[in-house]
């Protein structure tokens, strides 16, 4: 479950060992390592979320050549709270700043902005970014990138209750219909396929409150690297290595 590139490895040799017909539908990460990078480099910790910002441009286009349908990042955890508040104010304005900035070349390479999570907390101009960038590219037919914002696993499963529970009250749902998948309905990424793969950079190994209930059967992928340093090489290779494993979802091989 363990995978760590080898710094010899190419985006080109990476290339010729995936299958593209069993590119994952659906890919989460825990964007993890911005501020040690930043120390590393005796950098503000902001410093090394804007290096995170340009991470991700580069791996949401890579998503959208390989035919990846779901890019969920893991931006801003309901835990993330307790950081500094000037770190806090930095992230928030840097949310805004990359859709201001970048939103008219998302649009362009037919990315769908999507957020899931509690965007009510985010400050106004933060939510009002976020839901002009969905109403523009809503229609896109590229790749989904899933922004978790002020977004906690647990908390999206007792969102989900809360709401099942009004959809009943209101003779919406029946509890009779209640199954594994219909709970899906309920929750931030209804519609949406489950995680095949989740992708962690920077040595942590868990999941940290990151798609707790869609992540039942993901398969995980960690490497030391941190997330400013991850390449298309990388996730090529995370891709490679979800390849190359043996599914079974609880049975045997062969069933």
């Amino acid at each position: 479950m363990f995978s760590i590139f080898k710094k010899t490895g190419t985006v080109e040799a990476i290339d010729a060992v995936l299958d593209m017909e069993r590119i994952p539908k659906h890919i989460g990460i825990i964007m993890d390592g911005n501020g040690r990078w930043a120390k590393k480099r005796n950098l503000p910790r902001t410093m090394g979320h804007k290096a995170g910002v340009e991470t991700i441009r580069r791996i949401l286009k890579e998503c959208n050549r390989l035919g990846v349908r779901f890019l969920t990042l893991y931006a801003f955890s309901t835990e993330n709270w307790k950081r500094p508040k000037d770190e806090v104010n930095a992230l928030m304005s840097l949310l805004i700043e990359y859709l201001k900035n970048e939103l008219k070349e998302l649009h362009d390479n037919n990315v769908v902005v999507n957020y899931v999570g509690n965007t009510d907390r985010l400050p106004l101009k933060a939510q009002e970014a976020l839901k002009e960038a969905w109403e523009l590219t809503k229609n896109n037919t590229g790749v989904q990138m899933n922004l978790a914002l002020n977004y906690g696993g647990r908390e999206e499963i007792l969102h989900g209750i809360r709401e099942l529970v009004v959809a009943v009250e209101e003779h919406r749902f029946s509890m009779e219909d209640l199954s594994e998948e219909s709970f899906k309905e309920f929750l931030y990424t209804k519609g949406q396929p489950d995680p095949e793969l989740i992708i962690r950079p920077s040595g942590e190994l868990r999941l940290s409150n990151f798609l707790l209930y869609q992540g039942a059967y993901s398969e995980l992928w960690f490497n030391q690297i941190f997330w400013p340093d991850f390449t298309e090489a990388h996730l090529r290779q995370a891709i490679s290595d979800y390849q190359k494993r043996d599914r079974r979802f609880g049975g045997v091989k062969g069933e």
